[in-house]
């Protein structure tokens, strides 16, 4: 595991800064500088209160709690949220309550989300008139799992 420097700062002075629970967890814990209710069904947008500043080649990626999502139905709307190298405001993480009939309440310094850190590499684009074959060709969504 290689471990990488990033620069953190806080909207205020107590907001917790991520942190792992158990050594060799991949994700940093991250919480919620609001109490907030989501209503079954709802999605709201939580601040963490936390900025960060990433080294260049490296994103963030916002997961899910899965204990959240196991006892409350709470996951993220755009699961894994993306924090570019480049952006310097407060990272906010949109839960989703998929419970049918209970509401959630979570409060100020609960934790909410994890931050996976990962490199990440640039691609150039160059247009072609058509791509050469492959084995799975343009079978998409479910082809592998079709039987006759």
């Amino acid at each position: 595991m290689i471990d990488i420097d990033v620069l953190v700062s806080t909207t205020e002075a107590d907001v917790p800064l991520p942190s792992y629970s158990h050594p060799g967890d991949a994700g940093a814990d991250i919480t919620t500088r609001i109490d907030v209710e989501i209503a079954p069904g709802e999605r709201v947008t939580v601040p963490t209160g936390l900025r960060v500043a990433l080294p260049d080649g490296y994103v963030a990626l916002v997961h899910p709690r899965s204990g959240l999502a196991a006892k409350h139905g709470i996951t993220i709307v755009n699961a894994p949220g993306t924090v570019d190298a480049g952006y310097r405001g407060e990272i906010s993480v949109t839960l989703l309550n998929t419970d049918a009939r209970n509401s959630v309440r979570l409060s100020r310094g609960d934790r909410i989300a994890q931050l996976v850190f990962q490199r990440v590499e640039r691609a150039s684009f160059i247009h072609v008139d058509a791509l050469p074959g492959s084995h799975r060709g343009e079978g998409g969504f479910g082809s592998t799992g079709n039987t006759p």
